[in-house]
């Protein structure tokens, strides 16, 4: 029987094998301020036409650059889309790439449990390490021009992560070097649960995580090469109900309203600062995600009803929400 160190070493392996192919090493040209030379960074084939999914802050403002793969191949690439406020991005090669990595489910993730990074840090192709899930649930801030945004639900990890790996961010202590953002971070079955994108600290990386709102962002990005966002202007965090609100609603959490932005939509409709969310479009909310992945295109400029718990009684309101719009 194999020792639990064996099982341990052939599922990093199989990892390994599945996924060093298709994660390519990008050089980015440098944008702005008149500097030349280019930047490193990893991106992951996931579909069978050459589309690979990167970091935004990988390519930045570039519409072009060279993918490289383990097997020597290098083929151009065209920025398709891209949005900083998730740190996403898509590409698109022009020419020949291996055959896609499968995308796995981050919601399915469990702390402590293993992950496997896969990059390409200092330009070094096919570097892998491997940790476990940290922390889930993280907040990660982004920035696109004026706009700022907390990415939720981060996956943090120990898998050995250095300046350039990460979003609700996955946390792991898998390490990560400078280029291995936007590379793969896989569960042990090579799916891949989150494109890394941050260095947290010493041994701990951020992660975006591959989910039903990330998809969303990654297919807008394909069909349009941007994302829309409708903006409510609040700013929330999780609270508990109280007792007799948990046995109403059957959860133990809302989202506490902590600050409403002066004119916002939010203002308009008559929310306030210490007002408990309860629901919004009829779907129970309880971490900011819930809330934020409401917030596409199809909700600008249309009525979002919502229910708070205010000064003990349950109160309805109906916000129009406008769309963010990056100065």
């Amino acid at each position: 029987m194999p020792s639990p160190l064996d099982a341990y070493s052939q599922i990093v392996a199989g990892v390994a094998a599945e996924l060093t192919g298709k994660v390519a090493s990008l050089r980015v040209p440098r944008q702005g301020s008149g500097r030349g030379g280019e930047s490193l960074g990893s991106a992951v084939v996931f579909t069978n036409d050459g589309f690979l999914l990167t970091n935004a802050h990988v390519v930045g403002g570039a519409q072009a650059g060279t993918a490289s793969f383990g097997d020597g191949t290098s083929v151009p690439f065209t920025t398709v889309g891209s949005d900083p406020l998730s740190d996403l991005a898509v590409l698109r090669a022009a020419g020949p790439t291996p055959a896609p990595a499968t995308l796995g489910e981050a919601d399915e993730l469990v702390v402590g449990q293993l992950v496997v990074a896969v990059g390409n840090p200092l330009g070094l192709a096919g570097s892998v390490t491997a940790g476990v899930v940290s922390a889930l649930g993280r907040s990660l801030p982004t920035r696109s021009g004026s706009a700022a945004r907390l990415v939720e639900d981060v996956i943090q990890t120990d898998a050995a992560l250095n300046p350039g790996l990460v979003e609700d961010v996955i946390q792991t202590d898998a390490a990560l070097n400078p280029g291995n953002s936007g590379g793969a971070l896989a569960d042990s079955q090579a799916r891949v649960v989150g494109i890394n994108t941050a260095v947290a600290g010493v041994g701990l990386g951020l992660a975006v995580p591959v989910n039903a709102t990330t998809r969303k962002i990654i297919s807008t990005l394909m069909q349009h090469g941007r994302v829309r966002r409708a903006y409510l202007g609040l700013v929330s965090a999780p609270a508990p109900l109280p007792a007799h609100q948990q046995k109403r609603w059957g959860r133990t959490n809302g989202l506490r309203v902590m600050e409403v932005v002066p004119g916002g939509p939010a203002a308009r409709a008559g929310l306030r600062a210490g007002d408990l969310l309860l629901t919004a479009a009829g779907q129970p909310v309880e971490k900011a995600q819930d809330l934020q992945r409401l917030m596409f295109e199809d909700a600008i400029g249309r009525p979002l009803a919502m229910t708070v718990f205010r000064n003990g009684a349950l109160v309805d309101v109906i916000a129009e929400p406008s769309e963010l719009v990056a100065a």
